[in-house]
């Protein structure tokens, strides 16, 4: 299973956000560039940075996201505030290894689907599901369109993956949250990585074992120093443990 570390940006800063709400972030007093080269330096081979300026609307971390793309020296995933194909494409451009489209990918499909065949294995979609319906616009609008139903219009394009959030991940029903997000997986061949549901080791672990799941998104627990990310590493690409034999 693999392991993409991710840090999430908000006027120049690290900051985490509960549940998308941009008016109370948490904010972390660590600098962008060196906590992406940390993760690169304990082991990470690819890092998302997600902009959540760009989410509304604004570019005041165009420059710092550049740098980071030049000085990780692993690809980068760039996600948050995809509205145009164009503007993917500008990003692929400037040596983002992956960019991640979500509302353009709810509004447009076509667009999307022939970006994604311009660019093979450089397009990740996202699906963002609160309350098992489909989000948008940074969580602040409700798709009519059912996750599995978009999921499926994009079974044959060439995407580098998909990556699912769990929006209801604060809360309880772990299980359930798991649930979901595995029976998702299991509609589509690309691979798909969860994002939201990593606070500890365990939950590493876990994910493991559950079907469909090529890997997870994980920034939070980073942050909080929970754990390192050398440790998730050693858990996700560790071997499975071995079931009893029965006779």
């Amino acid at each position: 299973m693999q392991i993409i570390p991710t840090i999430e940006l908000l006027n120049g800063h690290c900051v985490t956000l509960r549940k998308g709400q941009f008016d109370d972030p948490m904010r972390w007093h660590l600098d962008p560039v060196e906590t992406v080269l940390g993760f690169v330096e304990a082991g990470a081979e690819r890092v998302r940075v997600t902009d959540f300026d760009a989410l509304q609307g604004g570019q005041g971390n165009v420059a710092l996201i550049e740098e980071i793309i030049r000085k990780a020296g692993v690809p980068v995933q760039v996600a948050g505030g995809m509205r145009s194909a164009e503007q993917a494409a500008e990003w692929i451009g400037k040596g983002a290894g992956q960019v991640v489209i979500g509302t353009l990918a709810a509004r447009a499909s076509e667009t999307v689907k022939a970006l994604a065949y311009t660019y093979p294995d450089m397009v990740v979609l996202s699906l963002d599901i609160w309350q098992g319906k489909l989000m948008t616009h940074g969580w602040t609008s409700e798709s009519l369109l059912e996750p599995g139903t978009f999921l499926d219009d994009y079974a044959g394009s060439p995407l580098a993956g998909v990556v699912i959030t769990d929006i209801d991940a604060d809360d309880s029903e772990v299980d359930k949250q798991l649930g979901v997000i595995s029976a998702l997986a299991g509609r589509t061949r690309h691979p798909v990585f969860a994002s939201g549901l990593v606070d500890t080791l365990d939950d590493v672990s876990r994910l493991r074992y559950v079907p469909n799941i090529a890997g997870a998104i994980v920034g939070r627990a980073l942050m909080r120093k929970v754990f390192s990310l050398g440790d998730a590493l050693e858990i996700a690409q560790s071997g499975y443990e071995k079931a009893a034999e029965f006779r």
